[in-house]
């Protein structure tokens, strides 16, 4: 409830004074410039900042005050000593009632090229929208910026973002479209797929390698990526490769097993934001729960190898996680966890993870196949796990702060 002391906002027909100002920046101007009206009993209705290499462009939405000219002239002398150009514009009321449709893109790439950016803001204005801000989230080692954009009418996303990721690959970058408000706060559930994703091996190719057959299987495994073959029959096919090897390759294979580049910082910095972490494998829980357990990763879904008399048999114990169960387990993570499907995301590379990356609120294809990406919500193809951070509106900054808050 308002205070019975705060003004009402302007009327349509009550005169406002928008100022803006650019030049150097340094301590102390935006203090300044407001010290100068003060005096007036003007209303600060709306500021916009920024400072772009030493740069600064300020906005001032002011009310008119009791003395009409006055606000127009007042910061004049403060801003001609900063050495900063000053316009004013009169006009009426406050700002434009927000648009109903309300979305953000992200474009990621290494190097960003300006016809990259042309190209897809021509596309968002020719459907419609008008990009209201940009934000840049990182500049080493990929560029992302970040676009709100607004719609006169709630946007149809499955069209735009198709027209969107065609525009995007045309000029080599990663896009991605997720919603405004309160849709991208509070807590979240986030999957990864393990092999070639979170980690970047394939773990029954490591396993394979012990049993001299890491070519035939890893092209059985490229076979099920591409989604040309059944995930189970492939699953069949590669593991009756290993029967026969003693249960100790697993520990070798435990500490073969490298991390996508990011992958730490992913997963540390979403556990700082108070999210859940969880995977779901097609490989195998004797290597990917120990992984977990490694990275503080709550929820964990693999196969189970069977081993008799210390030897892998060559099957598998217990269902098989394939493309219809990698989605199962994301439904049950976010019921263990409370949350709805909508405030879930899904990371994977492969045509088994599609059900998932489409059960999820946002599904990020991850330097994945050309059938993945062209059915994901978003596409990352940088070789950097943590770049996912930057689609949920997290900047390389913010991250890079609370590393070295923590030591």
């Amino acid at each position: 409830m308002p205070a019975a002391t705060d003004a009402p906002p302007p009327t349509a027909a009550e005169t406002t004074v928008l100022a803006t100002l650019s030049g150097r920046d340094r301590p102390g101007l935006t203090a300044a410039l407001l010290r100068a009206v003060q005096a007036l009993g003007v209303e600060v209705l709306d500021v916009e900042q920024i400072v772009v290499r030493g740069h600064l462009s300020l906005a001032l939405l002011l009310t008119e005050g009791a003395a009409p000219g006055a606000v127009e002239a007042a910061p004049a002398p403060a801003a001609a000593a900063a050495g900063l150009h000053l316009r004013c514009e009169r006009g009426s009321g406050d700002n434009a009632p927000r648009r109903p449709g309300r979305l953000h893109v992200t474009l990621l790439a290494a190097p960003l090229r300006a016809e990259a950016v042309a190209a897809i803001t021509t596309l968002l204005a020719e459907r419609g929208a008008n990009v209201d801000r940009i934000r840049r989230l990182s500049r080493r080692p990929v560029t992302t910026l970040e676009l709100d954009v607004s719609f006169d009418a709630p946007a149809e996303t499955d069209p735009l973002r198709r027209a969107l990721t065609a525009t995007a690959g045309a000029h080599g970058v990663d896009v991605a479209l997720s919603p405004a408000g309160l849709a991208r706060r509070g807590s979240r559930l986030v999957v990864m797929d393990v092999d070639s994703t979170l980690i970047r091996q394939e773990v029954i190719e490591l396993l394979a390698a012990h049993a001299g057959r890491e070519a035939e299987v890893a092209e059985v495994t490229a076979r099920a990526m591409r989604g040309e073959i059944d995930f189970a029959q492939s699953l069949v096919q590669r593991v009756g490769c290993l029967a026969g090897l003693p249960v100790q390759v697993l520990e070798e294979v435990r500490a073969a097993v490298q991390l996508t580049p990011g992958a730490r910082t992913l997963c540390r910095t979403l556990r700082r934001l108070g999210f859940t972490l969880g995977v779901v494998s097609g490989g195998f829980l004797e290597v990917v729960g120990p992984l977990a357990a490694s990275l503080d990763i709550t929820h964990v879904r693999a196969n189970r190898l069977q081993v008799v008399s210390g030897r892998l048999t060559g099957r598998v114990v217990g269902p098989v996680v394939d493309r219809a169960a990698k989605a199962e387990a994301l439904r049950d993570f976010a019921a263990a966890e409370g949350l709805p499907l909508a405030r879930t995301v899904a990371i994977g590379d492969g045509a088994n993870d599609l059900d998932m990356l489409a059960a999820a609120g946002l599904g990020v294809a991850f330097n994945a196949k050309p059938v993945v990406r062209a059915q994901a919500h978003a596409a990352v193809n940088v070789p950097y796990l943590d770049a996912v951070l930057h689609l949920l509106g997290i900047s390389r900054e913010e991250v890079a702060e609370a590393d070295a808050a923590d030591g």
